[in-house]
């Protein structure tokens, strides 16, 4: 399947990696590949984010040990480790330290192409997910101080007279600051608004019962 996203494949295996880089080139894909994990990490740093093609033995800096750095650089991509002396333990450490996948050398091509259709699947998925947390996050942070008050107790389902009293003020200018709060926020209703309040940690989901007033 052809798709313009960039698979990354470091591998000390020159044989090996230039057949996977063919494959996948064949296959629709961007490809960039390297000798060591070393020179990836390097690279990484302006390298286009993609899928990563990762070989668990390689000299002077391992895949494991390639995956903590990328984890502490906080490098989300996904990385689907290859090898040809994988054993259980190595791939449990793997997958729980956030790999997408462990495949064993050889790796038959269909494995290896719904593997990596799998892992930019998972991760455009989860770019969406951050992008969309990250606009309504500005929408908030374009909310005044005042506003910022109002709109916590409004999506805790306080009525404008409990927040007028709370916050020492009148219900019409609590009224007035609502409608602006959902103004900037692009909603339409109350639940839209709570919904935000939710997904972007503000507010933890109650059961309706301790919404009512």
């Amino acid at each position: 399947m052809a798709n313009a996203s960039v698979v990354h494949v470091v591998d000390d295996d020159e044989s090996f990696r230039t057949a996977v880089v063919h494959l996948l080139e064949l296959s629709g894909y961007k490809v960039a590949d390297y000798e060591s994990a070393v020179d990836f990490l390097r690279a990484s740093e302006t390298a286009d984010p993609g899928c990563i093609l990762l070989d668990v033995q390689m000299p002077t800096l391992g895949g494991l040990q390639l995956q903590d750095q990328l984890t502490k650089l906080s490098r989300s991509w996904p990385i689907i480790f290859m090898t040809g002396h994988g054993d259980i333990p190595t791939s449990v450490r793997a997958i729980k330290a956030g790999a997408d996948d462990f495949l064993p050398k050889p790796v038959s091509k269909q494995t290896l192409l719904e593997a990596v259709e799998r892992a930019l699947a998972r991760y455009s998925a989860t770019q969406q997910a951050q992008d969309q947390l990250n606009l309504l996050r500005s929408l908030i942070s374009t909310l005044t101080p005042r506003e910022t008050e109002v709109f916590g107790l409004m999506v805790r389902g306080k009525l404008n007279k409990q927040i007028a009293f709370q916050l020492g003020s009148s219900e019409r200018t609590v009224k007035a600051h609502r409608q602006m709060v959902m103004h900037k926020l692009q909603v339409q209703t109350f639940a839209e608004a709570v919904s935000i309040a939710e997904r972007t940690g503000l507010l933890v989901p109650l059961p309706f019962a301790a919404l009512t007033p």
